[in-house]
């Protein structure tokens, strides 16, 4: 007799157009770490998972110096609000608007996501 493996881990969706695009499992994603993800396009998004549990999806270039790092970033929270900071220069980009905290004529794209 076989067994299967049953995994209830939930996948984690990002929205691109009218599309959910499937990243990777949840539980792959540790809560004060982000991780890189190729796009279809080549282009790449950061994933982050808050430790509340939250998952959210900027893009991955950093807008001050087109390096693909912000997924390498310290998470943080500034005034309840999530953060990544850049590795290179320290920038914060909120999660969620993807503004950046410290110029505000700067920001970097965000993504919708769903764990399904």
């Amino acid at each position: 007799m076989t067994l299967a493996l049953e995994t209830t881990d939930l996948k984690v969706e990002i929205r691109l157009a009218s599309e959910w695009l499937a990243i990777c499992e949840l539980g792959r994603l540790l809560p004060g770490r982000g991780v890189a993800a190729l796009l279809p396009d080549g282009g790449q998004i950061a994933l982050f998972r808050d430790r509340a549990g939250r998952v959210y999806a900027i893009d991955n270039r950093d807008p001050f110096n087109g390096a693909a790092v912000l997924s390498r970033g310290l998470i943080g929270t500034h005034e309840g609000r999530a953060y990544v900071a850049s590795p290179l220069l320290k920038q914060r980009f909120d999660l969620e608007t993807g503004a950046c905290l410290d110029d505000d004529t700067v920001s970097v794209p965000t993504y919708e996501v769903r764990t399904s």
